[in-house]
């Protein structure tokens, strides 16, 4: 067996083309877009490579068949307590030996780069996508989330990975029965009248990207490894998603004008890239738009849900929550939300989701590989 580096469009499209083919007898199987991963390993696109450096190889083995693929990298923003690299984008056929050489080849590499440990399967990028090895709930993915056999956990962990943390996603039907302390905080709160929950309105993204930067820093300054967050960003970030914004399912709680908790919700658009097999070009785009129109789509997902630090524990949350669910049963079509992994590091979040009556549809690990054996290991510290 042998590594091949990708360093032309061949190569390239092959790392596209594998998984496509390891899973097509998968019903369950949602090709991620081609744009969105090779926006990833584009230095044009993806600012880490200002500081840090990445790599893809494909694997092959004696007759020239490729058997795996997996990107490796080195993320100078990913602070651990020991020099930490990563590896993504692994797929692989279900054998123990291919696993290993792949991992083997992996831990060298960042070995000869200074890295004390891997991380896998993770993106050279945000947590918020192609983040974790799914070991439970296989069922179709969300956008932007991994989806592997089962046979993946086995390969990780017989080769020696431990779980880091445990990514946890939660679902729960629009129509279900909401907590009764959710109801009456509602109850309370709509009594004050300095309080109001507004619905995100596409022609005033400017507003909304200054009040949901405002109320992210203030949430989460506190969380270990979060981090602030830029208005520019956000805005650009608001302007992106403007395609895709339903004004009925995101939502903001105001105290005298001033944004206190954000709720922020979108269609699951893997429900309408189904069918698109990875591609996104002119005809792909036409179809889009005649899936979203014509097509219903039952699922949204929760991307962002906070509440700045004087308002936490009033039960504001409750009340923003029954506030937009009364509203958007009424006026979507929707059926089921999903959460987007909540880490198992992070119990108040955690509790929040139980609140809401949810159900754990989905677990993924986030793997960690210490290279000095002999080194105890140690799980995610909790928030």
């Amino acid at each position: 067996m042998k590594a091949v580096r990708v360093q032309n469009e061949t190569h390239k499209r092959e790392f596209l083309e594998f998984p496509a083919r390891l899973y097509k007898d998968d019903s369950q199987y949602i090709r991620p877009l081609d744009k969105d991963i090779e926006a990833i390993f584009d230095p044009t696109k993806n600012k880490l490579f200002k500081s840090g450096s990445c790599e893809r190889f494909l694997f092959v083995d004696a007759h020239d068949k490729v058997v795996g693929k997996v990107a490796v990298f080195i993320n100078a923003k990913y602070e651990q307590a020991q020099p930490t690299g990563g590896l993504g984008f692994f797929d692989c056929i279900n054998d123990q030996s291919t696993a290993n050489f792949i991992f083997d080849f992996a831990k060298a590499y960042l070995q000869e780069r200074g890295m004390e440990a891997m991380d896998g399967s993770i993106n050279f990028g945000e947590r918020d996508k192609f983040w974790g090895v799914l070991i439970e709930g296989f069922q179709e993915p969300l956008y932007g989330m991994n989806y592997n056999a089962p046979y993946y956990q086995s390969l990780f962990e017989t080769y020696g990975f431990e779980v880091y943390f445990n990514q946890l996603c939660y679902s729960r039907s629009v129509h279900g029965e909401v907590s009764r302390l959710f109801t009456l905080m509602h109850q309370k709160h709509s009594r004050n009248p300095n309080l109001k929950a507004v619905s995100l309105k596409r022609n005033q993204l400017e507003k909304f990207a200054k009040d949901f930067t405002e109320v992210y820093n203030a949430a989460w300054e506190a969380h270990g490894e979060g981090k602030q967050i830029d208005q520019r960003k956000t805005l650009r970030m608001f302007k992106s998603m403007k395609p895709l914004i339903n004004e009925h399912i995101s939502w903001f709680v105001y105290h005298k004008e001033q944004p206190i908790a954000m709720w922020l919700n979108i269609p699951d658009v893997n429900q309408w890239f189904k069918y698109l097999n990875g591609r996104f070009g002119l005809w792909q785009k036409l179809q889009f738009l005649w899936y979203r129109r014509f097509k219903k789509n039952t699922k949204m997902v929760g991307i962002v849900f906070g509440v700045i630090p004087e308002w936490q524990k009033t039960g504001v949350d409750g009340y923003m929550i029954w506030e937009g669910t009364q509203h958007l049963r009424k006026h979507t079509d929707f059926q089921t939300t999903e959460l987007q992994w909540i880490g198992d590091f992070n119990p108040k979040m955690i509790k929040i989701a139980q609140a809401l009556d949810t159900t754990v549809t989905k677990k993924l690990a986030t793997y960690r590989y210490l290279f000095d054996r002999e080194k105890p290991f140690e799980r995610q510290v909790s928030l």
